[in-house]
């Protein structure tokens, strides 16, 4: 009987991809999985689960935690728990979009300088240096709190034009590796193409780098949201955990017993930031088969 139940543990195994197998049999990508599955589904469901919407100022302002208002209200009369949930979908969307265009540029860019060499290599990575000497944090600040055009969208170009440098820098360095490899010296005799080499035979070999770039991206940037509205330079008009902080620092939520409203935006983000790391752990047992766990 055990050993037909292994069979077909393998059997169901087997027809799941084999990079998904890895990821979950490592225990903290697993768990990091799961937590992510969490923030996912609360951020798509959020219209349906949450019991009010999230900027109906219609209630008793500054109230605790009760049985009508979860997590109490805001000074505004506005249900904690329903902005909670709704700021789960901002963090999402920002850490994706902003994690996928910081990776897209710094991976072009990477990969132009360190196969290229010369000029195009000196000039590229003069930009990067530049790009990294930088002051981050400031030069979000400023480009947030100048930009004549406001919104979700500006938060999201800002933290990709201010996140590609460390990304480009690393992949640049390792496809300078590889591109004197045995299979890509053979790839250029055989008369490929600078396209067709980097797409067939160098880029496979970077999808862990890749992918780990993009995970620390994605920190990055709800990071860097967060950060930019607890500063309230976000989107006053989008409800996010880092809007939440600000309004229950303003709003003297330690001052007037609503210790909630500012401890469970804090709380959320701590999570989804410890979901993403987590998997990272798995990532790197992609490209190193000790890491693996059977």
């Amino acid at each position: 009987m055990t050993a037909e139940l292994s069979a077909a543990q393998a059997s169901g195994a087997s027809r799941l991809p084999g990079w998904f197998v890895i990821l979950w049999r490592n225990r903290k990508c697993r768990i990091g999985l799961i937590l992510l599955a969490a923030f996912t589904l609360v951020a798509v469901l959020a219209p349906w689960l949450s019991p009010y919407a999230p900027r109906d100022d219609s209630y008793a302002a500054s109230a605790t935690p009760s049985a009508a208002h979860w997590l109490g209200t805001t000074a505004r009369g506005e249900d904690v728990f329903s902005q909670l949930l709704y700021g789960a979908r901002t963090s999402l969307i920002v850490g994706l979009a902003a994690g996928t265009l910081s990776t897209v540029v710094g991976l072009v860019i990477g990969l132009t300088a360190g196969y290229l060499r010369g000029v195009v290599d000196e000039v590229l990575s003069f930009f990067i240096n530049l790009a990294l000497v930088v002051p981050v944090l400031p030069l979000m600040v400023t480009l947030a709190a100048y930009s004549p055009v406001k919104g979700l969208w500006l938060i999201i170009m800002v933290i990709s034009v201010t996140g590609w440098a460390y990304g480009a820098r690393i992949k640049r360095s390792q496809i300078i590796t590889l591109r004197t490899r045995d299979y890509v010296t053979a790839a250029k005799f055989a008369g490929d193409s600078t396209a067709r080499i980097i797409a067939r035979e160098i880029l496979p070999n970077m999808t862990s780098l890749v992918v780990v770039g993009f995970m620390g991206a994605c920190l990055g940037a709800i990071g860097g949201e967060a950060g930019l509205a607890f500063l309230g330079l976000g989107d006053p008009a989008t409800t996010s955990w880092g809007t939440m902080l600000n309004q229950a620092n303003s709003g003297g939520a330690m001052l007037t017993g609503q210790w909630a409203w500012l401890v469970a935006p804090g709380v959320a983000f701590a999570g989804l930031m410890i979901a993403l790391t987590l998997i990272n752990f798995g990532v790197d047992a992609l490209s190193n088969p000790h890491l693996r766990e059977d």
